[in-house]
């Protein structure tokens, strides 16, 4: 793994490793799909799995109108939010019924919605390979920073400057 005084090291690596760890940070997103119809729709989910390429991987429903969405309209969009942390990611969703990769994946609290447990036929993966990313991240030292350049924009009538630890597009 590359350090910061790696040469061959880049900002956007430093800025797609910073959104990795922000998304694994979440337990539950926002997923919005495009409905048969037309219309923008989103719903909960939560996050089974944050694979190393930024690659979302969410326990759903195969009866669920977002498969049934997905398979003429597999375009997404992911938005987490905590108190100081925003994620938004654009991708291409596919349905996935490996049952191998339900079992890895399976969590026991799931069998609420699929009492057979990772057996159950219903219980799909929804596995969402993202094309673009940006985060905002005013945690910690971050917002403390971000606070203090608010203010002094305030008074001066500018606006806050922000760096990339702060807010990044990421490109995938």
């Amino acid at each position: 793994m590359a350090t910061q005084t790696d040469p061959h090291r880049t900002r956007h690596d430093d800025n797609f490793e910073h959104l990795r760890e922000m998304l694994r940070g979440f337990r539950t997103v926002m997923l919005v799909t495009e409905s048969l119809g037309g219309e923008l729709r989103s719903r909960p989910l939560q996050i089974a799995e944050v694979r190393d390429d930024l690659t979302l991987v969410f326990p759903t429903s195969a009866d669920s109108g977002k498969v049934d969405e997905l398979s003429s309209r597999p375009r997404v969009h992911v938005a987490a939010q905590s108190d100081d942390r925003w994620v938004s990611l654009s991708g291409v969703a596919t349905v996935v019924r490996d049952r191998a990769e339900i079992t890895r994946l399976y969590e026991e609290h799931w069998k609420v919605w699929f009492p057979e447990g990772p057996d159950d036929p219903d219980l799909v993966l929804l596995v969402v390979k993202p094309s673009s990313a940006e985060y905002w991240d005013q945690a910690g030292a971050k917002g403390l920073r971000y606070l203090a350049e608010a203010a002094k924009a305030y008074v001066s009538g500018d606006t806050p400057e922000t760096d990339h630890d702060q807010h990044a597009k990421v490109p995938l």
